[in-house]
């Protein structure tokens, strides 16, 4: 390990032949005068990461304020991209409505009710160059919270970039693309694990040699957190997760450094500011650990755990939503004292409805105010060294690598998830967790103690969000149309064509491209690889 002096001579003043002096990078508003980090056993940017991933961190470049939406039209979800852009988000991240997540079109029966609803409808190529309308996607970065249909999505985002001119090498952003926390947690699945573990691999490949600056899959412990999850289950299932991603590109023939650079994660970020500070510390030393010990990753680009972090939905009330910055707050703050990369805070009134305009601000403003004026950003690793954060990350780490190896010895965690395993565990701890809550051996503000005297006084947001009822039938008739002027012999062939990549094991991503360049629909795709791959039927958990 480098000493002090050489990680300050190479990170903060590399062309300099002689050691530079000991250097003061800021003062307090008192004048006092601070360093960069402090600290001298290990330093940021350095292997096993626990310190974060690049050496400088926030004072080199913040990180990304990327706040999550879409609904409706793909003309309504790019009106709120842009209004967000101008408030100073610095990257997009895309919903995807319920029909959309499940590979099936706007008019398909069973999507019935619930076009628009949760995210953004998108069902054709005219739909995805309307998402994207005035923003030039060879300068944003973009992420798209899908996962079965996770390669189809990214097609159409190629086929629209390609149609502004941008080149794949310029492009930069995240597919979330991570299935197996769909069967452990979230449930929106559409294919059986094995075939979908080659779609992911696919996206792997593919990027590898196309899209170079891409995340290839964001793997989650946000959603296995949603579901009830503890930290340390979070951190131990998502790696365990990931484990089973590299071991499945590994068997389709990639080299680990190959592709390991593009994987990303997602966590969560819930009220125990200090659990969490040391979770995402706990969770890039053990994922440095799993990748240069277990896979002998080479580039240290293959061993860094790059994260994006979402403040914790599931623990929103609707009562006394106002009380909801302030949690939103601590999360925020968790996850930047944590080191993340990238950021979305959730607005106050998303246990209600979807977020108004004003609230959302609000939620951006939040990450603004942390960056700019509570000067934790300053510093790398502010926390670091404190005595209960360096325990805490020593037994986060402990705990989980020991539920690693309890699924190691089941076969992985494909299996753990396959026999009810997983799912059963996360059931477990969100029944504890909410027992807690009813006994009141937990407290959450507003929700079992400090309520307010009478009944219907909760302070409310003065707005309310309301999604426009005729979006589906427009919707419909957009599909329709489309399907009028396209080429329909084309389209048939496109059908067959995809159908036999499918069977016969190829990289089903440049099909993808050419299928919905022309002319095929998300439904369609999905309908063709169903009949292939079959669909995923959920274990029994008892």
């Amino acid at each position: 390990m480098r000493t002090r002096q050489e990680w300050e001579d190479e990170t903060l003043n590399p062309s300099r032949k002689r050691a530079p002096e000991r250097r003061v990078h800021f003062e307090t508003p008192s004048g006092i005068p601070f360093e960069i980090v402090y600290g001298d056993a290990e330093y940021p940017g350095e292997y096993p990461f626990t310190r974060g991933v690049h050496p400088t961190m926030y004072r080199s470049r913040l990180w990304t304020m990327r706040q999550y939406a879409g609904y409706a039209s793909a003309e309504e979800s790019n009106r709120r991209y842009r209004y967000l852009l101008q408030q100073g988000q610095t990257g997009i991240s895309v919903a995807f409505d319920l029909p959309t997540q499940l590979a099936m079109d706007a008019d398909d029966s069973l999507a019935v009710g619930e076009v628009g609803k949760v995210g953004v409808s998108i069902s054709t190529l005219d739909d995805m160059r309307e998402l994207f309308d005035q923003l030039p996607l060879s300068q944003v970065s973009t992420s798209m919270t899908i996962n079965a249909p996770a390669a189809i999505l990214l097609a159409l985002y190629i086929a629209v970039a390609k149609e502004q001119g941008a080149s794949e090498s310029e492009l930069r952003g995240t597919v979330q693309n991570d299935i197996l926390k769909e069967y452990a947690a979230r449930g929106l699945y559409v294919f059986p694990p094995r075939p979908s573990m080659r779609l992911v691999t696919d996206v792997f490949a593919y990027c590898k040699d196309h899209l170079p600056h891409w995340n290839t899959i964001s793997i989650s412990g946000y959603h296995i957190r949603e579901a009830g999850s503890t930290a340390v289950q979070e951190v131990a299932f998502t790696l365990a997760n990931a484990i089973a991603y590299v071991e499945a590109a590994l068997k389709a023939g990639l080299n680990v450094d190959e592709f390991a650079g593009q994987l990303a994660f997602f966590f969560n970020a819930h009220n125990d500011l200090l659990e969490e500070v040391a979770k995402f510390r706990a969770a890039r030393r053990l994922w440095a650990r799993i990748m240069h010990e277990r896979f002998a990753a080479h580039d240290l680009r293959s061993c860094m755990l790059r994260f994006h972090a979402q403040t914790g939905g599931s623990t929103l009330t609707a009562q006394q939503p106002l009380n909801n910055v302030a949690r939103v707050t601590i999360q925020a703050l968790a996850a930047v004292l944590g080191g993340a990369q990238s950021l979305h805070t959730n607005s106050m009134d998303e246990a209600l409805w979807l977020p108004t305009e004003e609230s959302v601000r609000t939620a951006l403003r939040t990450q603004q105010i942390i960056a700019y004026e509570s000067g934790v950003a300053n510093v790398v690793d502010p926390l670091g060294g404190s005595y209960v954060v360096e325990y805490l990350t020593d037994e986060i780490e402990t705990r989980a690598r020991a539920l690693i190896d309890e699924i190691d010895k089941m076969g992985g965690a494909v299996r753990s998830i396959e026999s009810g395993w997983m799912q059963a565990q996360i059931s477990e701890s969100a029944y504890r967790y909410q027992k807690e809550i009813e006994s009141r051996d937990r407290i959450i503000v507003g929700l079992n103690e400090f309520k307010n005297s009478r009944e219907g006084t909760d302070d409310r947001p003065m707005a309310r969000f309301r999604s426009d009822p005729a979006v589906e039938q427009r919707q419909r008739e957009r599909l329709k149309a489309w399907r009028a002027r396209r080429d329909g012999a084309r389209a048939t062939e496109l059908m067959a064509c995809l159908e036999h990549t499918a069977r016969a094991n190829e990289n089903l991503m440049p099909c993808l491209i050419v299928c919905v360049e022309g002319g095929l629909t998300v439904g369609e795709i999905g309908t063709v690889l169903r009949h292939v791959f079959g669909e995923y039927e959920p274990p029994t958990v008892v």
